[in-house]
């Protein structure tokens, strides 16, 4: 029987399977030796690209396959389904958060001269916004660019960069206007330009795969030709690809909390306690048969949203429920599997105690809980059905 959302067609199984092959075959033997190194290996990002999964919803003719928002999908999904969620935020930050920033409002000659590299995985994106004063309120963002002739000097700091560390091309949003959301600008700016410095690499808690850094932008002058869009429109760039941003944590989410759950499964089944397996305790039967239905009600909203974006619907109010949802399941699903490995979910060889350390950021990242339930809340309709 067929239990896929009535979305999916008969090829996303086939690009389901493969990424299932390559997870297995590239990630899984060396995700704790990436939370170790503290990065991807690029040349893994270049193996994806080689498959053509960097540039999924991208046009053929930059080296993209032009595919919708259901396949894209379909592969963070199959992709989540690791237990190295640093490996997948590296991914879904290129292919998701960074690069649709130069696909949505790039010029025809900054598309032809970055995203083919990108589709490639030679030139891995990242995206500069947030700083230390501002993360969620993007119109308070201070870094400030400054034209001057062809140029525009760049100056300020961004924080919490994922990729930030070894980027090739960042996508910066600075102010260029005192208008607040009405006067910011985004830029491409190239690694290795005189100005831009990684002022430090960070330590996290969890995504110790992921390269995540400290940017700073010291009379960094960058040419106008580098600017995306429209001068002071780039706030509106920013929110529309939001919802692209929550749709990809949502996915990351999912794949996690399935992975988790089929890992506990297989654990209980076999650890023998008091003479029987702990399956065989109704608690955790029944408490995992309900974190079951949970994500599957939540996987349905997933692909729910994607074809929506398909189908051309304003779905802030259903992506922000999705954002909300996923990363309060998230953790609520790790906990609860942790619990059930006992102290051997707590050891580091574990996969589940990796999975509980990349899941508390799902509640943050890409807009915290309490601000997806205000996006809800302000488009709140009691009498509202579907």
């Amino acid at each position: 029987m067929n239990r896929d959302p009535i979305h999916l067609r008969p090829e996303h199984a086939d690009l389901r399977e493969h990424v299932r092959r390559f997870v297995e075959r590239e990630v899984e033997p060396n995700a704790l030796a990436w939370d170790e190194d503290g990065f991807v290996p690029r040349e893994v990002l270049r193996r994806m690209g080689a498959l053509g999964w960097l540039g999924l919803r991208y046009a053929p003719e930059h080296g993209g396959a032009g595919a919708d928002m259901v396949t894209s999908v379909v592969f963070q999904e199959a992709l989540s389904r690791c237990t190295s969620g640093g490996f997948v935020v590296t991914v879904l930050v290129h292919t998701d958060m960074a690069s649709p920033h130069l696909a949505h409002v790039g010029t025809a000659e900054q598309k032809a001269r970055w995203l083919p590299a990108i589709c490639r995985g030679e030139c891995i994106t990242a995206v500069a916004v947030t700083e230390p004063d501002a993360g969620s309120d993007v119109a308070a963002i201070r870094t400030r660019a400054v034209r001057n002739g062809d140029d525009y000097v760049i100056d300020g700091a961004k924080l919490y960069i994922t990729n930030g560390v070894h980027a090739d091309l960042y996508f910066v949003a600075a102010r260029t206007a005192d208008a607040g959301a009405r006067g910011i600008s985004i830029f491409a700016v190239e690694k290795g330009t005189p100005g831009l410095r990684v002022s430090r690499a960070l330590r996290k808690q969890g995504w110790l795969a992921s390269d995540t850094a400290e940017l700073a932008f010291e009379r960094c002058r960058v040419p106008a030709a580098n600017r995306l869009g429209e001068e002071n429109q780039g706030f509106y760039a920013i929110m529309r690809n939001f919802q692209t941003e929550r749709i990809a944590l949502g996915a990351m989410a999912i794949g996690h909390c399935l992975t988790a759950l089929d890992l506990t499964y297989r654990y209980v089944t076999q650890r023998q306690a008091f003479g029987a397996p702990l399956w065989s305790r109704q608690a955790i039967r029944q408490r995992l048969s309900m974190l079951a239905a949970k994500v599957e009600a939540a996987r349905l909203l997933l692909y729910h949203c994607a074809w929506q974006v398909d189908q051309g619907v304003d779905n802030v109010r259903e992506v922000s429920m999705l954002k909300a949802l996923t990363g309060e399941l998230a953790n609520e699903v790790m906990y609860d599997c942790q619990q059930f490995h006992g102290g051997m979910g707590y050891m580091r060889e574990c996969a589940i105690e990796r999975l509980v350390r990349d899941a508390r950021i799902l509640a943050i990242g890409g807009g915290a809980t309490e601000v997806m339930l205000e996006e809800v809340a302000k488009r709140f309709d009691p009498g509202r059905v579907g």
